[in-house]
């Protein structure tokens, strides 16, 4: 059955063309042109996937972003910004947009970043490595995409998933951000300052205090380094 993508967009242009290209690449799309009618459609028959345009009627992207970001199922939320506006594009990822792009983009790479989300979600983990990571009550389980602390399952977006599994993964060892952006997003080049919102993010998830982190630790001039509770 054919993935399921909702296009929340009020530019009948952009979407006209951002639909044809995901349905040509085998998608099954749906169309609404403002926020409050997307959530409506989340609501009903919640997709794999939204891409989410900022400048909406009724309610912004950002606000459809964090309201969707408080639902259990954890929809991924491709986000689409105008290029420059930096402010956006932060807050729509500290809210929780697990990719964006900026205005104007070309519709085959949005085709790519949707289709890279979604191999993320429903992704295996690579052959031969742990199904399963554990450190001090923080348990990762890589085939079924749950992260629980202390038995309480966390609410991570994509992103965040990706980024913690991939820490853990590599305790003890710092990594600059350039290199979580290429090993986690899978991007040589972007804003480095995706990484430091996606850690922030983390660590108000998994830390005990956000403001003195134990765990994601800031190698200063240097980016980010994990360090196991156990060890």
């Amino acid at each position: 059955m054919a993935q399921r993508v909702l296009v929340v967009d009020d530019d009948r242009t952009v979407a006209d063309v951002v639909c044809r290209y995901l349905e040509h690449a085998g998608y099954q799309v749906e169309h609404v042109g403002d926020g409050a009618a997307a959530l409506a459609a989340v609501a009903a028959a919640p997709p794999q996937l939204v891409v989410l345009d900022v400048m909406l009627p009724v309610l912004d992207g950002l606000e459809v972003c964090r309201r969707l970001r408080q639902r259990p199922d954890g929809v991924p939320i491709v986000m689409l910004t105008a290029r420059g506006d930096e402010a956006d594009r932060i807050l729509g990822l500290q809210l929780g947009a697990d990719d964006y792009l900026g205005k104007p983009f070309s519709p085959r790479e949005l085709v790519l970043r949707v289709a890279s989300v979604l191999r993320r979600c429903g992704g295996e983990p690579t052959p031969g490595a742990a199904r399963e990571l554990t450190d001090g009550g923080l348990v990762v389980e890589t085939g079924a995409r749950v992260a629980r602390l202390h038995g309480r399952e966390l609410a991570l977006t994509l992103r965040e998933f990706d980024l913690l599994e991939f820490l853990m993964r590599h305790p003890a060892r710092a990594f600059r951000r350039a290199e979580l952006l290429d090993r986690v997003w899978g991007w040589r080049f972007g804003d480095q300052s995706t990484v430091t919102v996606h850690v922030r993010r983390l660590r108000e998830k998994i830390e005990a205090d956000p403001a003195d982190p134990r765990r994601i630790v800031t190698v200063w001039g240097v980016g980010y380094r994990y360090e196991p509770a156990d060890g």
